[in-house]
């Protein structure tokens, strides 16, 4: 909802798995709210304590909110629960909501649909959001290797 917890994380972690797969350069990423809370700031300070344990740094990211043009812009966007993914569709023009998925449908392996938001519980909160952007992250990978193959 506000680009500081959940999707900061998101960018960071599908960074390095598209680095490690050597795409950084045909892939782009950027992460965006549904709202305009945090424009401007950092990530959640507990999120980069979480991030940084598992060497993945987020202190450059700053919050924004998704543009028109995001729409435009990109191939895909991946909302973390049905909530944003609502938002977003009331927010995209029809012809391209094809666009729009749930993060966690390319992870079905998790048994979840939505991301947790952690903003207001414990260390272990922002671990599960690790560990469950990190299965979506791979996931949406396999996703476009698949797609670029066929």
């Amino acid at each position: 909802m506000g680009n500081i917890c959940r999707s900061p994380t998101a960018e960071g972690v599908f960074a390095r798995l598209v680095k490690e797969q050597g795409l950084e350069t045909v892939i782009e990423i950027d992460s965006a709210g549904t709202h305009a809370y945090h424009i401007g700031e950092q990530p959640d300070h507990r999120a980069q304590q979480a991030a940084l344990a598992r060497g993945i740094e987020l202190h450059h990211l700053r919050a924004r909110k998704v543009t028109y043009g995001d729409f435009e812009d990109f191939d895909y966007l991946l909302a973390m629960d049905d909530d944003n993914l609502a938002i977003l569709r009331s927010a995209c023009p029809e012809a391209l909501r094809h666009k729009l998925h749930l993060l966690l449908d390319f992870a079905p392996e998790t048994g979840v649909r939505a991301v947790p938001d952690p903003y207001y519980g414990g260390a272990q909160g922002f671990e599960q959001v690790l560990d469950l952007v990190e299965a979506g992250g791979r996931g949406f990978l396999a996703f476009l290797h698949d797609k670029i193959n066929q």
